[in-house]
């Protein structure tokens, strides 16, 4: 797919949610199987017009599916559980460093816009974009709202995932995605697998079309960059473990192995 132009046009920032916990405001009740979703989506729309989701959201909300795939690949992450090399054994690093060289060989005014605007230099991106869906070859096969609504309605971690959840509904709102939208078996979309939530706050429409599309390749770079600068990126400083930058990947991905992996990727696709 060719890269489009790159627009150095300001970030969209959206207000992230409003509380849906207001007064007067019961959450909706979670649970450990499928057989009260149905009922906690009816409860959860309560919560999300509160939390100013729209028609097409709250349509998106009563269509979705309790994802059982979702919940298998919740409770089977092995990431936090190998040893660094065999991470990147698995991730197959090495190709994604040498197809990454060749990425910002071809484009390098592409990527010189975006540490330009951003501070944040070509290998990270790269290693990221490489990582999280091998350069856009695969992007997902789960139902992004469908995923998100079910990890908010789990128990398991339902107060993390609620913020996503209506951050999906109102990127349907917005029209950034629909109710058949794929992503990961997470909810994650587009080129680097945004939560949705955080699709919603750092989402850049760098293509100047007037809308954020996270499966076009610029608005997604652009995006990725715009997070890690909200998080603190430091221009020019190191991204190595002990260095400044390394905690901004941190806020990426909570595995340890990755967030070395995409510092030790990045480092060799910047050589």
């Amino acid at each position: 797919m060719p890269i489009a132009r790159l627009r150095l046009t300001r970030p969209l920032f959206i207000a992230a949610f409003l509380a849906w916990t207001a007064p007067g405001v019961q959450a909706a009740t979670c649970g450990n199987t499928g057989s009260g979703f149905e009922t906690w989506k009816a409860e959860f729309a309560n919560e999300a017009r509160k939390a100013g989701v729209k028609k097409r959201g709250l349509q998106a909300l009563a269509d979705a599916r309790y994802a059982t795939s979702t919940i298998a690949a919740d409770r089977n992450q092995k990431s936090f559980r190998y040893t660094l090399d065999k991470f990147m054994q698995i991730r197959g690093a090495d190709t994604i460093v040498a197809l990454g060289r060749k990425r910002k060989a071809k484009n390098p005014q592409f990527y010189a816009a975006l540490e330009k605007q951003y501070g944040v230099p070509a290998g990270i991106l790269i290693a990221l974009h490489g990582m999280e869906t091998g350069f856009g070859n695969f992007m997902g096969d789960s139902r992004v709202v469908s995923a998100i609504t079910t990890l908010a309605y789990d128990c398991r971690r339902s107060e993390f995932f609620i913020p996503h959840a209506i951050g999906a509904l109102k990127l349907v709102d917005q029209r950034a995605i629909t109710g058949q939208t794929l992503g990961a078996k997470h909810g994650e979309l587009g080129h680097t697998q945004f939560l949705p939530g955080n699709a919603l706050t750092y989402g850049v429409d760098a293509t100047g079309d007037g809308k954020v599309d996270f499966y076009n390749i610029t608005d997604s770079l652009a995006s990725t960059a715009n997070f890690l600068k909200k998080k603190g990126w430091k221009r020019g400083r190191g991204y190595q473990p002990g260095e400044p930058n390394f905690a901004v990947i941190q806020e990426w991905n909570a595995a340890t192995v990755y967030q070395k992996a995409i510092a030790i990727m990045a480092a060799r696709i910047d050589q």
